[in-house]
C-alpha cells in the first residue's frame, strides 16, 4: 500500500504539486508610473493656479512693482490699503447688490422658462414644432454682438436704460438652456409618462411631479452656467448703463481701467473681491457642480 501511494505521488501532475511555486508574483501597485502621474498632476495644478496666485500678489503690491520690467514675485511690504481703496473708488456694495439681483432674477427665469420650453419641444406634439425649434437653435449660431444694436433700441424704446429691467430683460431666456433641457427630457423613458397618464395625471402634473424631479442634475448645470454667465457679463451692462451707481460689478471693474494711467493693484484687488462670491459658491457646492457637469456631458 505504501508503494502504491508513492507511485501515485510520483505520477501526479507537476502543475498540481507546484501550483503555489509556479504562480506569478502579484504586481505591486505604485512605483514609477504613479510618481510620474502625480508629478504631471502637480505641474498642471501649478499652471492652473498660478494666474490666481499672481493676481493675489499683484493686489498686495505697489503700482511700480507691478509695472517693473523685472517681475517682483513677492512684494517687500504688503499693501493692504489697495483693498480699502476699492471701496473709495467704486460704490462697491451697491454694484454688488445689483449683480446679485440680476443673477438671481436671470437664474430663476431661465430655470422656469427653459425647463418648460425644453419639455414642450421634447414631449409635446404641436404644429410647427420643428420649425420653431430650428429658429430657437439658430440663435446659438449667431454671435450675441450681431443683435446688440437691436436689443439696445428695444430697451431704449421701452425706457429701461439705466435700470434693472434693462439689464435683466435680454437674459431671461436662453436658447442653450432650452436645448440642454430638451436633451434631458428626451433621454427619459416614455413609460414614466404613460404610467402617469394611466393614473389620471394631466400634462402639467406629469411635467411638475414626474419629469422635473428627474431633470434636477441638468437643472443644476443650467443654474451654474447661468450664474457664471450673468455674474461675468460685461458688454451689455456697459451699453445700457451710464452711471456707476447703476452698473453691476463686472462693468464697475472696467471703469477702473484707463487709457492713460491705471492702478493695477487696485484693479486686481477689486477683481478678487468681485470673484470671491462665485469662488465661495464653487467651494461649497463643488461636489454638486462636478456631478451635474458630469451627468450632462458638458466640459
Amino acid at each position: 500500500m505504501t508503494d502504491a501511494l508513492t507511485t501515485r505521488t510520483l505520477v501526479a501532475p507537476a502543475g498540481r504539486r507546484d501550483r503555489g511555486a509556479e504562480r506569478p508574483p502579484r504586481r505591486v501597485r505604485g512605483g514609477k508610473e504613479y510618481v510620474v502621474a502625480h508629478l504631471v498632476l502637480a505641474v498642471g495644478a501649478v499652471v492652473m493656479a498660478f494666474p490666481f496666485l499672481w493676481q493675489i500678489i499683484m493686489s498686495l503690491s505697489t503700482n511700480e512693482q507691478v509695472q517693473s520690467v523685472t517681475p517682483v514675485f513677492w512684494p517687500g511690504e504688503l499693501q493692504w490699503d489697495n483693498y480699502a481703496e476699492v471701496f473709495e473708488r467704486l460704490p462697491f456694495f451697491q454694484q454688488f447688490g445689483t449683480s446679485v439681483l440680476i443673477t438671481v432674477i436671470r437664474t430663476v427665469a431661465q430655470l422656469v422658462l427653459c425647463t418648460m420650453a425644453g419639455y414642450a419641444f421634447a414631449r409635446l406634439r404641436f404644429r410647427g414644432r420643428g420649425i420653431l425649434l430650428g429658429v430657437v437653435l439658430s440663435i446659438l449660431m449667431v454671435p450675441s454682438q450681431v443683435y446688440l444694436l437691436s436689443q439696445y433700441q428695444i430697451i431704449q424704446n421701452l425706457g429701461l436704460l439705466n435700470s434693472i429691467g434693462g439689464l435683466v430683460l435680454p437674459g431671461l431666456f436662453s436658447a442653450f438652456g432650452t436645448f440642454l433641457m430638451r436633451t434631458a427630457f428626451l433621454a427619459m423613458p416614455a413609460e414614466l409618462e404613460e404610467a402617469a397618464r394611466l393614473d389620471g395625471a394631466n400634462t402639467f402634473q406629469i411635467f411638475w411631479r414626474v419629469m422635473l424631479p428627474l431633470a434636477t442634475p441638468t437643472m443644476s448645470v443650467l443654474a451654474i452656467t447661468t450664474v457664471l454667465w450673468s455674474w461675468n457679463e460685461l458688454l451689455w451692462p456697459l451699453v445700457v448703463t451710464s452711471y456707476s451707481s447703476e452698473m453691476p460689478l463686472s462693468a464697475g471693474l472696467a471703469t477702473l481701467l484707463s487709457d492713460r494711467t491705471t492702478d493695477y493693484p487696485v484693479a486686481m484687488a477689486a477683481s478678487l473681491l468681485a470673484m470671491a462670491p462665485v469662488l465661495i459658491m464653487f467651494i461649497v457646492l463643488q461636489r454638486r457642480v462636478i456631478d451635474g457637469l458630469a451627468s450632462s456631458g458638458l466640459k
